[in-house]
């Protein structure tokens, strides 16, 4: 195939050192300045180890491990202008079901800990203040030679983050949008820019990470937006509206720029998960009308069920599988994995109508999410991270034989 995706994925969270972790508690807690901090100095000295760790690894879609970031979405909504930060949500805002919002919530809270990004009036894209993502693209590039500079990956968050986990209408402000149908209008309108510029600064490849897909997928979350009577319209079709934006959102991404959506069930601190359920009921669907070129999908556990969904997949599609766990140290049994690889295409080919060997072509390996999807506490330690990303390697070098 044609890379990326490539056959060995990882996706995008790396542990981060501890220099880098005190910088940033020196700022929150000290009140110091980056510069004060050394943050600056720390987190380019971080990349360039990191991105040196990916390659002697042998892994070309390399990232900056999410070192500029503190959780996995970054800072890409706080600069979009029009958006509000509310760090003491009302809890009636949210989806008390949401399960993101249920590892939250405690009995009888009246306000949601943390950030809250909404709308307070139309959203625009400023390239002035949309700097995250491009800075932390730079630091990948000045830790590769040019000539790999198209291999490199950024992670970004899903266009409907902060969307799906509000009550209805309660995303934005009633001055800023009426209605899901412009806000969505909106929101892809600024992630086109910020592509647009990404791209121009020699960006070729994103990775959208989405739990919100997966949450689809669990019984528990159809049923609380069921008994929700303030929605408007079934979860499938939310389901529809959020296909429809990711490809209004990518829609003017030339050719040769890689799409691909994660899908995980959650990654929390301490390697929590937040919903179960297998992608049969969304499958169809996601698989045929999303239109990025890469599925990247969670397969560690049997919460995310069998691989019987992949038949939907399109000839034109390709998918990463995560079978090893970022959650457990134990590390996974190698010839199990290949087994569950070559059964994954099988599926492929039954529903494609190509043979085993064919659909074998559009598949990968990776863990099944991020090292590191928040800045600490996860249970792998550096070691772990190593073996299991060498272990991914090992694997597709073994049935693929190529990078």
């Amino acid at each position: 195939m044609a890379p990326p995706p490539f056959r060995a994925e990882h996706m995008g969270s790396l542990l981060r050192p501890q220099d880098l972790l005190d910088a940033r508690e020196a700022i929150r807690e000290k009140g110091v300045s980056e510069e004060q901090a050394g943050l600056p100095a720390i987190e380019k000295r971080a990349v360039e180890d990191v991105v040196k760790l990916q390659t002697e690894l042998g892994f070309k879609a390399v990232t900056s491990g999410e070192f500029n970031r503190t959780r996995f979405w970054g800072l890409m909504w706080d600069e979009f202008e029009g958006t509000i930060r509310l760090q003491d949500a009302e809890a009636s805002m949210f989806r008390l079901y949401h399960p993101d919002v249920v590892s939250l919530i405690e009995k009888d809270r009246k306000v949601m800990p943390g950030d809250s990004v909404i709308a307070g009036s139309k959203l625009a894209h400023n390239t002035s203040r949309s700097v995250s993502n491009l800075h932390e693209l730079k630091l990948v590039q000045a830790s590769l030679p040019k000539s790999e500079w198209k291999n490199i990956k950024l992670t970004m968050i899903t266009p409907a983050w902060f969307h799906m986990r509000y009550k209805q209408n309660r995303a934005y402000t009633p001055e800023a949008y009426s209605n899901d149908a412009d806000y969505f209008k909106d929101v892809a309108k600024v992630y086109q820019a910020e592509l647009a510029m990404l791209y121009e600064a020699g960006l070729r490849n994103v990775q959208f990470d989405d739990p919100g897909l997966a949450y689809f997928c669990s019984d528990k979350f159809r049923q609380g937006w069921a008994e929700d009577k303030d929605n408007i319209g079934t979860v499938d079709d939310l389901l529809d509206a959020y296909i429809a934006l990711y490809n209004d959102s990518i829609s003017k991404v030339p050719a040769d720029m890689h799409t691909g959506v994660h899908l995980c069930r959650g990654n929390f601190i301490g390697g929590r998960h937040f919903a179960e359920g297998g992608y049969d009921i969304i499958a169809k669907k996601l698989f045929t009308d999303l239109k990025v070129n890469t599925f990247y999908l969670e397969y560690d556990t049997g919460r995310a069920g069998g691989f019987e969904p992949l038949k939907f997949l399109p000839k034109d599609r390709y998918v990463v599988i995560g079978a090893i766990s970022t959650k457990l140290r134990a590390l996974e049994d190698k010839e199990e994995v290949k087994q569950r690889i070559y059964k994954a295409a099988e599926f492929i080919a039954s529903g494609s109508g190509e043979t085993k060997e064919e659909a074998l072509k559009r598949v990968a390996l990776s863990p099944q999410c991020g090292f590191s999807t928040h800045e600490t506490g996860y249970p792998l330690s550096l070691e772990d991270e190593k073996k299991k990303l060498a272990l991914v390697r090992q694997i597709a070098d073994e049935i693929w034989g190529e990078a």
